[in-house]
């Protein structure tokens, strides 16, 4: 039973090591008419993922581009909110990603993207190699592991819907701020227009210095 335990215990840290395996996440600031632009070195024949979206500013859109060693775009959009690009290297070398909010003259962006290099690793050592079924304790690391990257996704999904939906909120709130100010130094303007013209209708006129000489 102990013995059984062990073997659980280290499938299971096995499990959790191979979560973050090859994978790269980043949020940043991308100022109106700036370019950001990142760079990582591949070998031939590896599979690379790139999701990305736009968190605040603006419309939520930015235009994204990947180069490949030779200077090839292999992949291009202008103007999108979120996307994601899967592709398998042909050359070894240097492969660029950029991002572009340089249509943009005033909207400032947050960017956020998920840069996976690589097939996921086997979550057992001997998994591609055995032919044997699995027990019962592996099946269940298998089962766990789906779950949990399900579980990692769909965190990652609620926390930028719910960072873009605050943005938008506190955007909303402060244009209603505004708007009342407005209105609030408008019916003051109004008013004071008011007394002023009301305050001339009941002005005495008096006789001009002239006309009561003659």
């Amino acid at each position: 039973m102990r013995a059984g335990m062990r073997a659980g215990m280290r499938v299971l840290a096995v499990l959790l090591c191979a979560l973050r395996a090859g994978g790269t996440e980043l949020t940043f600031e991308l100022p109106d008419s700036a370019k950001q632009c990142f760079h990582q070195e591949l070998e031939r024949g590896l599979k690379f993922t790139l999701d990305y979206q736009v968190i605040t500013g603006g419309h939520y859109d930015v235009d994204c581009y990947v180069e490949d060693p030779n200077g090839r775009t292999i992949y291009k959009e202008t103007k999108k909110q979120y996307d994601s690009f899967l592709h398998r290297t042909e050359v070894k070398g240097v492969y660029t990603f950029c991002f572009s909010n340089e249509f943009s003259t005033f909207s400032h962006k947050t960017v956020y993207f998920d840069f996976q290099v690589g097939d996921e690793p086997p979550i057992l050592p001997d998994m591609s190699n055995r032919v044997t079924a699995l027990t019962q304790m592996e099946s269940a690391c298998v089962t766990i592991h789906e779950a949990l990257n399900t579980v990692i996704d769909s965190q990652t999904h609620y926390r930028l819907r719910e960072a873009q939906d605050r943005s938008r909120a506190e955007d909303l709130n402060g244009r209603v701020s505004y708007w009342s100010v407005g209105e609030t130094l408008i019916l003051f303007v109004v008013s004071i227009g008011q007394v002023m013209l009301l305050k001339s209708f009941f002005t005495e006129k008096r006789p001009s210095s002239s006309g009561a000489s003659t």
